[in-house]
C-alpha cells in the first residue's frame, strides 16, 4: 500500500492535520530547522569563503535521531509532501529536508498551509507547487551575513571590551536606543506659560494674539497677558464639521506586536508564543482547529474567502449600514508577503465562542486580532467636531468638543480605540461669557521618550530594518547579554550597551548604520525576487567588512579588566574580573602566567539547627546536582539527609524528623506527625495531612 508522508515543522499540529488529511496520509514533524552552518573552517563561520561562499551545513545538535527517523518514513513512501511554514525560514527548511533526506526531484512537492483548517489542509493538497530557490537563497544569504558579522564582531567585542555579542540588526537597534539616551541627556528642557479660561461647562485655552500664534516663555509674561483680559469673551466663530474616523488594517506582525504590547502589556516574544499556538491548534468541543491564519506576514490583504462571509455577519450581526470597503494597502507588496493578513480562520468563531477553551492570555490576543479584523472592513465612525474661538481684547481662545454620531467599527474595537463624546454647550457668535476663573500655569518642554517595546519595534519597522518576524528575537537578546534594562517599561542603555555603540561606531560607522542595514534588507529581497545573485551580494559585502574587521584587531584599545581589590593567594598580583563563557569571573590579572582562578562559594540555604551538634543544617548539591541536606561543620559532624529535616525531634524515638512527600515523617522509625501544623527555622507554618 502506498504512503504519503507531510512532514511539517511543529508536532503541535501534527496530529491535527493528519486526522484531516485521513488514513492514507503520515504526518510528521522536523521540530524545526535540521541543519545549521558548522563552526568549523577558516575563522569557524562554516563557510568557505574563498570558493563562492559555499556553506557547509552540518545537523544540529540533537537533530541526529529526527533526521535518522525521518530517512526511515521518506523511504517507505510514494511521494513526500514538504509542508514547512509559508516563509523565508519555512522554505529553507524544506530545502534542507529535501537535501539532508536525498528526497528526489519526482519524489516530493512543497505545500503551504497558510491556516490550519480542514477545508485549507485539503485545498494545500491539491494545489502543491514547489520549493522555490530564490527564497531558499535569500535566507541562506541572510544566514551566511548574520554568521560573517555576529561570528567576528562578537569575538572582535570580547576580547577587547567583554561584550558578549554584536549583530547585523541587533547593533543597529542597539544604537537606536543609545541614541535615544543621548538625546534625553543633552536636551535642555524650556520654560513656557499656558493661560486657560475656565468656565462651568468646558475650558478655553489662549493660543493667538489678534493672528499671531502666542509663545510665553515666562511668568512675567504670562501675568502681562492676565493684566489685559477682561472678564468677557465674545464667541468669535463656532465651526462644525463631520469627520470620518477609519479603522485600522488588519494585523501584520509588527503592527500585532505593537498593539498586543500597548494595549494586552504582551512583550513581543510572549505575543509571537501565544500567536504560534492559536495558528497550530486550539482544541474546541468536537475539532482541534486553528484559530488564525499564518502570524508572520507583512501584508495586509485579506482574501475573498474571509471577505465575502465577514462582510454577511456584520450585515447580520450589526446591520447594514456598518458594512465598510476593504482597505487597500498602497505599501509595495515583495514576494514574501503572498500571504494574508493575521487574521480568524472563520468570522463565525467570535472570541465569546472558543473562551471556555482558551487560557486567559490566549483568549485577550484572539479576541483583538478577531475584532481588529472585522472592525478593518466595516464602516467609519462618524463625529461632529466644534472648534469655538473666543477674544478678549484680541487675545484668541480655543475650545474644541466633539459628538459621535455614528459608532461604526468602534462598536466592535471601542474596548482598544475610544471616541469619548466631548459636548459644549449651546453657544452662539457674538455671545458674551463672562468667568473670572483663568488660570496660568507653569511647563516646560520634556525631552523624547526612551523606548518602549511597541515603539522600538514600530521604529525598526518604519526605518525598513530586519524583518517582523524577527523583532521579538532582537529585542530578546539585548535584554540578554546585558546591552539594555527596563524602566518603566522602557529601554535604557546600561553602559556596556553603550561602550558597545560606540566601539562598532568608532569601527564600523558605515556598516553598523540604519542605512547600510536598511539597502541591505532591499538587496536581500531582491534576491528573493532573482534580482540580485546570491554570492555576488555577499562578496561585495565582504570586501567591505573584513578589512575593518582586521583594522579593528589591530587598532580597537583593549579595556583593562576591573580589579576587585582583592590579592591573588597563588603570585601576589591583583584578582580581577573576567567574561568567560558562562558569564563573569574572578581570576589573576597575571594570566597567562598565573593560571589562579577563584573558586565562588555558593551562598548557604540554612535550613535548620543542626541536631547533632551545635552547627547549621544547609541545602547542597552533589556533583550531579541532586539536592541533600547537610551540617556546615562538615567534616566535624557527619549529619547528613536525603530528605529535608525539620525542627522537632520524633515523640516515640527521640531522632530528628523530615519532610516527606508532604508529609512529616521520623527519620529512623515509622512514625508520621497527624494532621497539624509547625513552624520551621524560618518562622514559616505549614499544614501537613496524613
Amino acid at each position: 500500500m502506498s504512503q504519503n508522508l507531510v512532514i511539517v515543522e511543529s508536532p503541535s499540529k501534527s496530529k491535527t492535520i493528519e486526522k484531516y488529511l485521513g488514513k492514507d496520509y503520515k504526518v510528521v514533524s522536523s521540530k524545526g530547522h535540521i541543519r545549521d552552518l558548522a563552526t568549523s573552517g577558516p575563522l569557524g563561520l562554516g563557510v568557505d569563503i574563498e570558493h563562492g561562499f559555499k556553506p557547509n551545513y552540518v545537523a544540529i545538535k540533537g537533530k541526529g535521531n529526527i533526521i535518522k527517523e525521518l530517512k526511515k518514513d521518506v523511504k517507505n513512501s510514494d511521494m513526500v509532501y514538504l509542508a514547512s511554514d509559508p516563509d523565508r525560514e519555512g522554505e529553507a527548511i524544506a530545502w534542507h529536508l529535501k537535501d539532508a533526506l536525498g528526497i528526489k526531484d519526482d519524489q516530493y512537492k512543497r505545500i503551504l498551509f497558510h491556516e490550519i483548517t480542514h477545508d485549507k489542509i485539503l485545498d494545500a493538497i491539491k494545489h502543491p507547487t514547489v520549493i522555490d530557490d530564490n527564497l531558499v537563497k535569500s535566507q541562506e544569504t541572510r544566514r551566511i551575513l548574520d554568521r560573517i558579522i555576529g561570528f567576528r564582531l562578537s569575538k572582535l567585542l570580547q576580547s577587547k571590551i567583554g561584550a558578549k555579542s554584536a549583530g547585523r540588526v541587533q547593533s543597529v537597534a542597539l544604537k537606536l536606543i543609545v541614541d535615544r539616551e543621548r538625546e534625553i541627556n543633552a536636551f535642555n528642557p524650556e520654560e513656557y506659560w499656558t493661560i486657560t479660561a475656565i468656565f462651568p461647562d468646558y475650558e478655553a485655552v489662549l493660543f493667538k494674539y489678534k493672528t499671531e500664534d502666542i509663545e510665553l516663555k515666562s511668568e512675567e509674561e504670562a501675568n502681562q497677558v492676565l493684566n489685559h483680559l477682561s472678564d468677557t469673551y465674545i464667541v468669535e466663530s463656532i465651526e462644525t464639521k463631520e469627520k470620518a474616523k477609519k479603522s485600522k488594517f488588519p494585523f501584520i506582525t509588527s503592527t500585532l506586536q505593537q498593539e498586543a504590547s500597548t494595549k494586552l502589556g504582551f512583550p513581543a516574544k510572549k505575543t509571537m508564543s501565544i500567536a504560534q499556538k492559536l495558528y497550530e491548534g486550539i482544541d474546541l468541543e468536537n475539532e482541534t482547529v486553528g484559530l488564525i491564519t499564518y502570524m508572520r506576514t507583512d501584508s495586509t490583504r485579506l482574501s475573498d474567502d474571509f471577505v465575502t462571509p465577514a462582510r454577511k455577519y456584520i450585515e447580520e450581526v450589526y446591520g447594514k449600514e456598518y458594512v465598510g470597503y476593504v482597505k487597500q494597502s498602497k505599501k509595495k507588496e515583495n514576494v514574501q508577503d503572498a500571504h494574508e493578513a493575521i487574521r480568524p480562520t472563520s468570522v463565525l468563531r467570535s472570541p465569546d465562542k472558543v473562551k471556555p477553551y482558551l487560557k486567559p492570555d490566549e483568549f485577550k490576543l484572539y479576541a483583538l486580532i478577531y475584532k481588529r479584523t472585522l472592525a478593518s472592513l466595516m464602516a467609519d465612525a462618524k463625529v461632529n467636531q466644534t472648534t469655538i474661538v473666543f477674544d478678549n481684547n484680541d487675545y484668541k481662545f480655543k475650545t474644541t468638543g466633539q459628538v459621535l454620531l455614528f459608532e461604526g467599527y468602534l462598536k466592535i474595537y471601542k474596548d482598544y480605540e475610544s471616541s469619548e463624546d466631548k459636548i459644549l454647550p449651546k453657544i452662539n457668535e457674538k455671545q458674551e461669557c463672562v468667568t473670572t476663573n483663568v488660570s496660568s500655569e507653569q511647563h516646560f518642554t520634556k525631552p523624547p521618550a526612551r523606548y518602549t517595546e511597541a515603539k522600538l519595534i514600530k521604529e525598526l519597522e518604519e526605518l525598513g530594518i530586519g524583518r517582523p518576524s524577527t523583532y521579538a528575537k532582537i529585542i530578546d537578546t539585548i535584554k540578554e547579554r546585558n546591552y539594555v534594562e527596563m524602566e518603566d517599561k522602557k529601554f535604557k542603555p546600561t553602559e556596556m550597551g553603550i561602550e558597545t555603540t560606540d566601539k562598532l561606531q568608532e569601527f564600523f560607522s558605515d556598516l553598523i548604520n540604519v542605512e547600510y542595514t536598511r539597502d541591505m534588507e532591499e538587496d536581500l529581497d531582491k534576491v528573493a525576487e532573482g534580482k540580485e545573485v546570491w554570492n555576488e551580494l555577499l562578496e561585495k559585502f565582504y570586501q567591505l567588512f573584513e578589512p575593518r574587521v582586521k583594522n579593528a584587531f589591530s587598532d580597537m584599545e583593549k579595556k583593562a579588566p576591573e580589579e576587585t581589590g582583592e590579592i591573588c593567594p597563588e603570585c601576589g598580583s591583583p584578582l580581577v574580573v573576567r567574561n568567560g563563557r558562562y558569564g563573569e569571573f574572578v581570576a589573576c590579572s597575571n594570566y597567562p602566567t598565573c593560571k589562579y582562578i577563584k573558586k565562588e562559594q555558593p551562598e548557604e540555604v540554612v535550613v535548620m539547627d543542626c541536631p547533632l551538634c551545635d552547627g547549621k543544617i544547609v541545602e547542597k548539591k552533589t556533583r550531579k546536582g541532586k539536592i541533600f541536606y547537610g551540617c556546615n561543620h562538615y567534616p566535624k559532624c557527619k549529619f547528613a539527609s536525603w530528605d529535608r529535616p525539620v525542627p522537632g525531634k520524633c515523640p516515640e524515638c527521640g531522632n530528628y524528623l523530615v519532610e516527606k512527600n508532604g508529609k512529616i515523617k521520623c527519620s529512623s522509625c515509622s512514625y508520621e506527625e497527624a494532621k497539624g501544623s509547625m513552624s520551621n527555622s524560618v518562622g514559616e507554618t505549614k499544614t501537613y495531612d496524613k
